[in-house]
């Protein structure tokens, strides 16, 4: 069995702790695929020691030759994308194909980071003086703590780890506990890249090593993503140190369907929405709100097309829907049947552990509907992350707009109409911070901002032009070259 190790300092090295934990394969609990290190509060601080030391001469470096790293390492991405993509399928369970398109986003992220390394510009202003300029400029903060889940193990990561070094940060990267290879890549990939030593760093463990993270006094911004539980608890202690953080967390997206949609064109974006990475994503559409006047017949071609669905290993091409991450999501995926079954929800399709051939050595789900959800039933306002769709009736236009806002999360929505007035009326009045017309709520771009509202983050957006606002702050400079002493905010009769 191989054993990995943390990458600290620009070294390979094994935990102080000299203890490691196993990652299983959610697809095959019999396949190993690692023991990775247990990191603790010692390897936390070498890795925020070297981060901080090597921030010297990194936050000197110019912003174009940082981004020429950080597009060395999108070639490299591109270069080993199938070989990591099996190697994240096989850790974390979604098929292939959509593995790939985590390394895609990636190497997206890549190289529109390194061109904005152009374009970090500041602002000048015209001075209420004469002979004086005033002007601004982004300067980096210092150690960025990342913080990541398990379902994008290198898109979200790169998110946050590649705008941070762009920006003139260096970092400190604790993935998943569920994901670890994945953050081992990341590693050598950025190693390849030929990083300096020091400027990233990988510490490997248990999820109470986040709060080491956070905590530690040299470590000025933290970029989370999780759950809102976690996150809540985080930025909980980051307000107290006053210390900035990014939170993106969970949302409860929903998908509207108008009688006046393409029909078979909003079927393939729930199935996709609802389904894709099992549901285990922040944007999956969790809810389906259909008008009453297609409500019977768009749900009898739903079930329809959702039973021929495929579960199986995502190292297989035949595979639909792989595993859920482990035993706990799984049971959580059962304990939420349960409640919506008690709720007086109706379950149509799905509802329980798939167990048949080789899918018993898995941790399967079926793919899950649930209809005739009402707004205050828990599987329409709580995120389950899983396959489990909930689908309520609207009775009107106006009435889709008040279930899909009547949840206590707006990360995505998706609405699909030929109604142009619907259309824009939907951009306005959806509590989300992404809004799709005509496509699922899945499928977000890199140079876009991304992030919610309400429970699903703090107001900062990832990705796009935006992203620095997480990982640099302002510096105000005035220049006055008037060689005589002038007083600001004073009265002057010049």
């Amino acid at each position: 069995m191989e054993r990995f190790k943390n990458f600290i300092n620009g070294k390979w090295v094994e935990p102080k702790s000299g203890k490691y934990f196993q990652n299983i394969n959610p697809a095959n609990i019999n396949d190993i695929v690692g023991e990775f290190p247990e990191s603790g509060q010692e390897d936390v601080n070498d890795a925020v020691a070297a981060a901080k030391e090597a921030y010297k001469e990194w936050s000197q470096v110019p912003a174009p030759i940082r981004g020429e790293y950080i597009k060395k390492a999108g070639d490299i991405f591109a270069r080993r994308k199938e070989e990591i993509a099996r190697k994240m399928t096989r850790e974390m369970g979604k098929p292939v194909l959509e593995t790939k398109g985590d390394i895609q986003e990636a190497i997206d992220t890549a190289y529109y980071t390194a061109s904005e390394t152009r374009r970090l510009f500041g602002y000048n202003a015209p001075s209420e003086l004469r002979n004086k300029m005033n002007m601004s400029m982004r300067v980096p903060i210092g150690v960025v703590g990342v913080i990541t889940a398990f379902n994008f193990p290198i898109a979200v990561p790169s998110w946050k780890i590649l705008p941070a070094l762009a920006a003139g940060n260096t970092v400190v990267f604790k993935p998943s506990k569920d994901v670890p290879h994945a953050g081992v890549m990341f590693a050598e990939v950025l190693e390849e890249a030929g990083l300096p030593a020091g400027v990233f760093n990988v510490v490997l463990g248990k999820g109470y090593m986040g709060n080491m993270i956070v905590e530690h006094p040299d470590v000025k911004v933290v970029g989370f993503t999780g759950s809102t539980d976690v996150g809540t608890k985080l930025g909980e202690i980051c307000g107290r140190l006053n210390k900035r953080i990014s939170l993106e967390m969970g949302g409860k997206n929903p998908q509207i369907v108008m009688a006046d949609a393409n029909m078979d064109l909003a079927l393939e974006g729930v199935l996709w929405g609802a389904f894709g990475t099992t549901g285990q994503r922040c944007t999956a559409t969790s809810r389906l709100i259909l008008h009453k006047d297609i409500y019977d017949e768009f749900i009898s071609k739903l079930i329809e097309k959702t039973s021929k669905l495929r579960l199986g290993d995502g190292l297989k091409d035949s595979t639909d829907v792989g595993p859920v991450i482990h035993k706990a999501q799984l049971d959580t995926c059962i304990k939420y049947v349960d409640i919506g079954i008690k709720e007086d929800a109706k379950l149509v399709l799905g509802g329980k552990c798939a167990t048949d051939g080789d899918l018993a050595n898995g941790y399967f789900f079926e793919p899950t509907i649930f209809i005739d959800v009402t707004k205050n039933m828990r599987i329409f306002q709580e995120e389950i992350f899983g396959p489990i769709l909930s689908i309520s009736k609207a009775e009107s236009f106006d009435d889709a707009i008040d279930l899909a806002n009547s949840v206590n999360f707006g990360l995505s929505s998706s609405i699909y109409t030929r109604n142009i007035n619907y259309a824009f009326q939907f951009m306005h009045q959806i509590e989300a911070g992404i809004a799709y017309i005509n496509a699922p709520t899945i499928g977000a771009e890199v140079h876009m901002p991304f992030g919610g509202v309400k429970g699903t983050g703090n107001g900062h957006r990832e990705g796009g032009w935006t992203v620095f606002d997480i990982f640099t702050e302002w510096k105000t400079i005035y220049v006055d070259f008037s060689d005589k002493l002038q007083r600001a905010q004073i009265d002057t009769e010049a």
